[in-house]
């Protein structure tokens, strides 16, 4: 058959997807798999599609004005659609196409029945399934029908839904083409949705079967509810037989109807338990093929099963490499980090390198197998202790798998567990000169790194580059770093603990850490302030910040009268900051020195929102109410029995939160100072390649890994820009997976639940991390560029990493969706005095931007105000 136009189904592969649309090879690779039926048939090319949609010269002007059309705009998008698709209909069908059309009909009987189906070149991909998205026709009998459907088809690449799909991808109009296939129709007794991991819970070792009388039509439309089944370990282990009222069947002469099940039919299975095992036993030998999880769909004709589709399930978030078939638990890192955003290859493979434990990588994001911890009685208490500051809603995920009995196995203790909640604190003297030895230690060490670095380039680059992994974990490794970190978090537990317990008053730790000393980040939003108030007197330095577009502004700012001041404060505070960024642990991310424009919005709102001396001000009034707090909470306990040895004992804690507590900041800005180190060289070396026309662009090595940039480095050998290309497609398509707190090696994802009923019916739960209750208009920031902020208002946002830290000045609250007692945001707020609750499962989502919302920061609970 093999024409110009039309193919043969069953001689399509991999290379052909331009030609023949996504589900034609999909098909094709479906019918040449042992014991896989496919209905017979043939595939009309998107050289067709071409042809035929050349002949209007109307379909230009209405793409162009398509594409214009704004994404919220429904009913220009509505309207363009359809006329594009009136406009492909009324393309008569050239003779010649339509003369190979009707020799391939001939080959099954001209006056045969017909599954006419859309499968175009942006279709069932490993990234996009495009389910649903253009036009399946069934029962089409006679020449002229075909044709006529075939014409319906290559219009449905235009429906409103598949535009709206297109856009949300990214994917532009004029780059996908539309194919049809052409097949036996399939007279089906039952038919359905076979998935081979369950798209629920994501675990890969359970099946999930749709089944229903009749054509899947009937399912598809939602005219009957279907029977579902589970099955695992090829056995039926749950299972709902649905009322199936009714069914579509195909009529003798084309076209389909709605008919009635007899009533003693109705609740009647649609399948055995036995033909479901076989048809998940059927379904895995696809799985295996494709080598993903997919989304079938069959049908059952005279007791044999016909496969009409199969597509990669898409939703499902991709599963750690163990290299082994050992039970695994993976808990993630992004949320301990505070950004869950997907990292590029280099980002996630140089923070492998850089870290203390191993990590894996799925979904572009960073997982830790904490199995044997698990595994371990002595282990697991630590653990899970650890765990609940950062992120409960993890401590509960784990203890949901472990409730399971049989996935984590059981191991002998392999060392003592983390302290308990009051126990003493690290043995370390509470000592200043403790922490400023540690800084300097730090500045010595990252001074080093960049002044070796500048001699490196080529291969002697990334021997030294590894080399420096280990000095950096060297340092991050400190035992007298983790000590001093360990004795502010756990000095700042025995406060909480001790004086609820002897007071009865539960969050005055927040008020005795505020303007703590030496705290980097919460010094980096002050230090914006300072900023505002050298631009805040000159107007037209305010007027010119104001326009900014662009990275160069620093340059003009300077031909300014008043604006060489101005340059030269930003420019101080990127030579002291300008490592950071938002999404700092991905390296390939952009650093404020690289684009300092992302600064400009904060120091404007700090202008506008704040008088001169803020800085200062808020500082000391931070340090006096701490102060005032330590005499009130002293004189307190002295009243008490005992209460010299208690006022004694809670004086010691103070000073060492005093003393320690900011400096759990800094060595998150030591790593990120290293990492913009090594930015740098690498960027001089991927500036190289590009002169040497192996890459096409510097940022084109962010989609390699460490190890794969080292080898092109040392071979000298171009990059494969297919690859490259793969890549970045795949990184876009991770945006849309939302990355669970807890994985295990099955796939089943877990994300925890909060197990409290102390929160008004309505509320939004979180966890409760700085004191005190504020209302106020809630404005949800998802990127801090775009952030508008006014004095009084309350962040709302998925997650803040130290570079967020800048905005936490101008505002009133916080409610973050991920975060613990002991993350970032919270010490920061507690630093600043800002009521807060994190952890707050799809704020973003349930909050609106200008919504009046009260924050209890004492009680971990959010409340949406009328």
């Amino acid at each position: 058959m093999n024409e110009e136009y039309v193919w043969d189904l069953h001689t399509l592969d991999e290379s052909q997807v331009a030609l023949v649309g996504g589900k034609a090879v999909h098909l094709s690779a479906l019918s040449r798999i042992e014991g896989v039926r496919v209905p017979e048939g043939f595939c009309v090319s998107t050289e067709a599609f071409r042809r035929v949609i050349a002949e209007a010269a109307s379909l230009d002007d209405l793409l162009d004005q398509l594409s214009r059309v704004s994404p919220d705009d429904r009913e220009a998008t509505r309207t363009l659609s359809a006329q594009i698709r009136r406009t492909v209909e009324g393309i008569a069908v050239p003779d010649d196409l339509a003369a190979a059309i009707t020799r391939a009909l001939g080959r099954f009987g001209e006056q045969a029945a017909y599954a006419v189906r859309s499968s175009a070149t942006a279709e069932d991909l490993p990234t996009a399934s495009f389910a649903g998205q253009q036009d399946t026709y069934l029962n089409v009998v006679g020449p002229a029908a075909v044709l006529r459907h075939i014409s319906r088809c290559w219009a449905s690449l235009f429906t409103e839904r598949a535009v709206s799909y297109r856009r949300r991808n990214g994917i532009d109009h004029r780059a996908v083409h539309m194919a049809v296939v052409v097949q036996q129709m399939a007279f089906a007794d039952a038919s359905g949705v076979l998935f081979t991991a369950d798209p629920l819970t994501g675990n890969r070792n359970v099946a999930t079967v749709d089944a229903g009388f009749g054509l899947g039509e009937a399912l598809v439309s939602g005219l009957v509810n279907p029977d579902a089944f589970t099955v695992r370990d090829d056995e039926v282990v749950a299972k709902v037989i649905a009322a199936k009222r009714c069914a579509v069947t195909a009529l003798p002469a084309g076209g389909t109807r709605e008919v009635a099940i007899d009533a003693q039919m109705q609740e009647q299975p649609a399948l055995t338990d036995e033909q479901v095992v076989q048809l998940v036993r059927l379904g895995r030998r696809i799985e295996a093929h494709f080598g993903c999880p997919q989304d079938i769909e069959w049908c059952l004709v005279d007791d044999d099963f016909r496969i009409v589709q199969s597509r990669p399930i898409t939703t499902l978030f991709p599963v750690p490499e163990s290299g082994d078939q050992e039970n695994h638990v993976y808990v993630s890192v992004g949320h301990g980090q505070m950004m869950t955003d997907p990292m590029r290859p280099l980002g996630f493979s140089m923070w492998q390198l850089t870290a203390m434990v191993p990590m894996h990588h799925a979904g572009g994001r960073l997982f830790v197998d904490v199995t044997r911890r698990l595994a371990s009685p002595a282990g697991r208490a630590g653990l899970l202790d650890a765990i609940g500051k950062g992120d409960p809603l993890i401590r509960d995920a784990l203890e949901t798998v472990l409730d399971r009995g049989d996935f984590v196995p059981s191991l002998p203790d392999e060392g003592p567990g983390g302290p308990p909640v009051g126990g003493t604190p690290a043995p370390i003297e509470t000592d200043p000169a403790v922490v400023t030895a540690l800084i300097e230690r730090s500045r010595v060490s990252i001074a080093a790194l960049e002044r070796d670095i500048r001699t490196k380039s080529g291969p002697a680059l990334f021997d030294f580059l590894l080399e420096a992994f280990e000095e950096h974990k060297r340092v991050l490794g400190d035992p007298l770093s983790t000590q001093a970190i360990m004795a502010g978090m756990e000095a700042t537990e025995w406060l909480a603990h001790k004086l609820q317990e002897w007071l009865g008053e539960r969050n005055a730790a927040d008020t005795l850490t505020l303007s703590a000393p030496g705290n980097v980040t919460s010094e980096m939003g002050l230090a914006l302030l300072d900023v505002a108030d050298v631009i805040r007197p000159v107007p037209e330095v305010v007027a010119f910040l104001q326009g900014v577009r662009d990275e160069d502004f620093l340059d003009g700012l300077a031909k300014l009268a008043g604006g060489t001041e101005a340059r030269d404060a930003i420019e101080a505070y990127l030579d002291r900051y300008g490592m950071r960024c938002v999404g700092e642990i991905d390296i390939t991310r952009p650093r404020w020195r690289e684009r300092p424009s992302s600064l400009v919005p904060v120091i404007l709102d700090n202008v506008r929102n704040f008088e001169p001396g803020a800085a200062e001000q808020r500082f000391e009034q931070g340090r006096r109410k701490a102060q005032q707090k330590e005499e009130d909470v002293l004189s307190r306990l002295r009243a008490l029995p005992d209460g010299d040895r208690k006022a004694d004992e809670a004086k010691r804690m103070i000073d060492r939160v005093r003393t320690f507590i900011g400096y759990r900041e800094y060595p998150k800005y030591d790593i990120i100072s290293r990492y913009f180190v090594y930015k740098q060289a690498l960027m001089q070396e991927a500036e190289r390649l590009v002169q040497s026309g192996l890459i096409s662009e510097r940022e084109d090595v962010f989609y390699l890994t460490f190890q794969e940039l080292h080898e092109v480095v040392r071979a000298n050998r171009a990059v494969d820009r297919h690859l490259i290309q793969q890549r970045k497609e795949v990184f876009r398509t991770y945006h849309a997976l939302t990355p669970p707190r807890v994985l295990t090696s099955d796939g089943e994802v877990f994300n925890g639940e909060y197990r409290r009923d102390d929160a008004p019916t309505g509320a939004l739960v979180g966890v409760p991390v700085s004191a005190g209750a504020v209302e106020g208009r809630a404005r949800v920031v998802l990127d801090v560029a775009e952030a508008d902020l006014e004095a009084g208002d309350i962040l709302v946002t998925a997650f803040t990493d130290p570079s967020w830290s800048p905005l936490f000045v101008g505002i009133a609250g916080l409610v973050t969706e991920v975060g613990g007692v002991m993350t970032h945001g919270a010490v920061i707020a507690r630093e600043y005095g800002l009521p807060a609750v994190v952890g707050v499962e799809r704020a973003t989502r349930l909050i609106r931007d200008g919504q009046r919302i009260r924050v209890h920061g004492s009680d971990g609970y959010v409340e949406i105000l009328p």
